[in-house]
Parts: structure tokens; sequence; C-alpha cells
């Protein structure tokens, strides 16, 4: 009987993601041998060493092979939905209308505040499955839509469940400077100090964080009100992220950039300046075409400025009830291109290797040895047909450390 721990893949291209001379680190006629869940070789069939001869060859039939997928920003842990609110805009109500008939962030947070752990996790589940069934095995969660201790720490808790129920990996993101819940209208600054920075050393305690986001904007926190939240996580040794520069330019990302932060989100109204301190700090610019299409959004993130700073992109849904309710990264990768004009090499990039730098990590994305056997396997030809359709699954095998 054949070692299922110990196998190999040929006969397909391997789209491995290194950075290097050829583009999307392609090997033609390639083989990635695998054991107990990790890459043990990874290079031109013709080149595959005697010693792996004798394990299960698993023909691939010249598909391509991928890293895993990786949607490094998503909230997709919530309560309710707002389909209403939507269809209420588009028969001419105004964002006021909507607010007052209980719309908007308010109504998200009133309905996960009222659902128990169980309901989050199955209401998250099918949005977590559409993910893994375009070949995801890596999928960031936030909190952010309980805004009082107990629900964001129930939302933290339910992302963890969905990794023990699902074959992905799941990384959890503080996002408690979310919005100021209604109890604290007009009261940001008590907001941060008396539920946002003891949830996080709650959660923190709880081992519920992977690292501390915020939304630095004019209509939910301030720079200084953010930088709070950084030195708390900072002290807690949690990396930080933000959301910044979205809707205009209040400085998030420099401060973002200030603080070292492992990714600054959505970006479309940072500068060239913005774009030179994230290249200093590291920081990788996340892309999220869902909410700039849904909010008929008109500025275009500074796309040349990152390229031009060597800035890397990522790609992500940005999964949602309000501004994204998309569920496809493939779609978001398709939006990338044809909204932002990325290339489809930077939009497959953005999804795999720059995806997994958002989220620190540091042993997938890239189809390398050592790296861990999260893959996927495709029924297409080039890698530049993942982000050339729309609505098309062309997945034919994905693959979580081990073949399932």
């Amino acid at each position: 009987m054949a070692n299922t721990d110990h196998y190999v893949l040929t006969n397909a291209s391997l789209a491995t993601m290194e950075e290097g001379d050829a583009a999307y680190g392609l090997v033609e006629a390639g083989s990635i041998a695998i054991a107990q869940g990790r890459i043990v070789w990874v290079g031109a069939a013709a080149d595959l060493p005697a010693d792996y001869a004798a394990w299960d060859q698993r023909d691939q039939g010249e598909r391509l092979i991928t890293p895993g997928l990786i949607d490094c920003h998503t909230h997709i842990v919530f309560g309710g939905n707002r389909a209403l609110e939507f269809e209420m805009r588009l028969n001419g109500a105004s964002y006021e209308e909507v607010a007052r008939a209980g719309g908007g962030i308010v109504s998200t947070v009133g309905a996960t505040r009222a659902a128990s752990l169980d309901e989050l996790v199955n209401g998250a589940l099918p949005r977590l499955d559409a993910l893994i069934a375009e070949g995801v095995t890596t999928v960031e969660v936030k909190s952010g839509y309980g805004l009082d201790r107990d629900t964001e720490l129930n939302m933290l808790r339910a992302a963890r469940r969905l990794g023990e129920l699902r074959p992905v990996r799941i990384k959890t993101t503080f996002l408690g400077a979310h919005a100021t819940p209604a109890e604290y209208k007009d009261r940001d600054a008590d907001y941060i100090t008396e539920v946002c920075i003891p949830t996080l050393h709650a959660a923190h305690a709880e081992g519920l964080v992977d690292a501390v986001d915020g939304f630095c904007e004019g209509i939910a926190f301030q720079p200084d009100q953010i930088e709070r939240v950084f030195v708390e996580a900072q002290k807690l040794g949690i990396p930080i992220k933000l959301h910044a520069e979205q809707l205009s330019n209040i400085g998030g990302t420099k401060l973002a950039a200030q603080y070292g932060a492992i990714s600054v989100d959505h970006v479309e109204y940072a500068n060239d300046e913005d774009a030179a301190a994230m290249a200093k700090s590291g920081s990788v610019a996340v892309i999220l075409p869902g909410a700039f299409y849904t909010l008929h959004e008109t500025q275009l993130p500074p796309i040349d400025s990152f390229r031009k700073h060597g800035v890397p992109m990522a790609v992500a849904t940005d999964g949602n009830p309000g501004s994204s309710p998309m569920f496809s990264l493939l779609l978001a990768m398709n939006m990338s291109c044809t909204l932002f004009r990325m290339t489809p090499e930077e939009a497959l990039a953005g999804a795999t290797r720059n995806a997994a730098r958002a989220l620190g990590l540091t042993d997938t994305g890239i189809i390398r040895v050592g790296f861990a056997a999260d893959l996927t396997v495709w029924d297409v030809k080039t890698p530049g047909e993942l982000s050339y359709r729309i609505g098309f699954n062309p997945i034919h095998t994905r693959i979580f450390g081990e073949m399932k």
C-alpha cells in the first residue's frame, strides 16, 4: 500500500510564486514531493531525485499547481445581513434614511451581539466554505462587530472554532477599534479606554489574538486614538495592521508605518509619500476591490507608487455584510486587474506570497522546500487564467497539508 504521508505530485506546471527571472516562478513539467504535510522537494520532473521514485506518484494531468490561496482580510464572522438596506439604497433611500431604519453597522452590531457562539460559527461556515471551494487554505478573520467585551471575545472564539471544523488555517485579528457603538456616541476616547483596550488584554490572555487592527478614518477613529491601541499591542508583542486611507487621507498609513505594521489595508487615498513610508517599514499594501466596487468609489489606490517603491501588494475579499459582501477571492483577483490595472501575476502574488506576508506567515504562500503543502491544483494551462475569468471556478483539487 502506498504511504499517504509521502507522495509526489507529477506531470504539472508549477507557479511556485518564487521571486526571480521567471514570471510566476513558473516550472514547466514539474513535480512536488510532499512528506507529512510539508514540501520536501520541488523542481522539474526530470530532476526528481531517485529517493522519491518509490513514493506514491500522483499524476496531475498537466494541470497548474499554485500555492493555496490566502484571503488576508475578511470579516466573515458576524450576525444577520444587510440585504434590506442594500435594497433600500437602490430604491432611492438616503444613507440617513437607512440609518434611521436601523441599517448600517448598527444593524450588524445588534445582530452580532444577539447571536450565540454557535450561531456565529454556523453563520460563518457557508462563507468560509465558499472560500475553501476556491482553493483558499488560509483565511484571516477579524472581530469588530461586537464593540463590547463579551461579543468581541465571542467573535474571536468563533473564528478559532472555524479552524477546528474545517481543514483551513485561521488567523484572528482583534478589531475592537472598528467603530464607536451607540452607547458611546461622541465618546470615542472613552470607548477606547473603557472597552477596546481592556478587551484586547482579555482576548490576548485567552490566546485569541494573532494581530491587532483598527479603522483610521474620519467616520471612525483618529490617528491619536488608534495609536493608543497600537501602544498596547506592542506591549503585548502582537503584530499590528490598519484600515487606512479608504475614504480620505488623515495620516493612518504613516502612523501604521511608524509602528511597523505588517499591512496597511484599503489605501485608496494613500499618496506617494505614504508608499515610501510603507516601503521603509516593510508593510504590505492590501488591495480590497470589493469595497471600492460596492461603495461606487472613484479614488484608485496608488498602484504605480507601490510598484515604484517596491511595496508588496496583497489582494483580499474584505468579505463583510456591508461594504464588501463578497466571498470570492478569485473575483477579488479579477477586480484588482480590471478596476486597478494590476497584472495577473501581481494579483496571484497578492493572493499567495504577499497575502502570507500581510499575515506574518513564513511557511506558506510559496511552493518552496520546507513550506507547508498548502496547494491548489487548477484545471487551467496558464496562471493568468485565474484572474481572467469572471464567476468561474477552475479548481481541480485543494491540498491542505495532505490530500483532502
